[in-house]
């Protein structure tokens, strides 16, 4: 019966301790702070940082997928929300985007359609889920098309969040 109590006791010092580890002060795990394009052009006039852009659509289950396993990693949560303003951006919204002087229309095509920017932020190779990250003047560093797990995509976040990309390719920082 001791042993039984010890392993109980070890067991949830090592819960209690992954708790702490993975969540902000106060028990509670870090999430990410989504923005919208308007809301992260404001904020960037105020105070630069790079812009992360996930481009999704409402039908799109790998996108969903992302939303509920990676996007709710702790660590990926705290490294986004310190080094990007992160945007969520449906390719399929209605709404205009007027940004830089020019207008951003959603376009119809076939049963569906998409938002000019979002055409624009891929470069026209439209895919989902797809994430773009843009330095602080808004030039595209990467595209990145299709499902990441977190390790993998905190790796993508590192390459443009801490420079890398401007003295190393992707391909040989993605080997090391």
């Amino acid at each position: 019966m001791k042993a039984i109590y010890t392993l109980l006791l070890i067991g949830f010092a090592m819960f209690s301790i992954s708790a702490i580890q993975n969540n902000k002060p106060g028990g509670e795990p870090e999430k990410i702070k989504w923005y919208t394009w308007d809301e992260a052009v404001a904020l960037q006039a105020k105070k630069p940082k790079k812009v992360f852009v996930d481009v999704y659509t409402d039908w799109c289950g790998w996108c969903k997928r992302m939303d509920a396993n990676t996007f709710t990693n702790a660590e990926l949560a705290a490294y986004m929300n310190k080094n990007f303003y992160p945007v969520k951006f449906n390719a399929e919204q209605r709404e205009m985007i007027e940004f830089k002087g020019t207008k951003f229309e959603f376009k119809a095509q076939g049963n569906k359609g998409v938002h000019e920017l979002a055409s624009e932020l891929l470069n026209g190779k439209l895919g989902y889920p797809s994430f773009v990250m843009l330095d602080e003047k808004f030039s595209r560093i990467a595209i990145s098309p299709g499902y990441k797990e977190a390790p993998q995509m905190l790796k993508e976040l590192k390459f443009a969040g801490e420079n890398i990309y401007k003295n190393t390719d992707w391909a040989t920082y993605s080997t090391m």
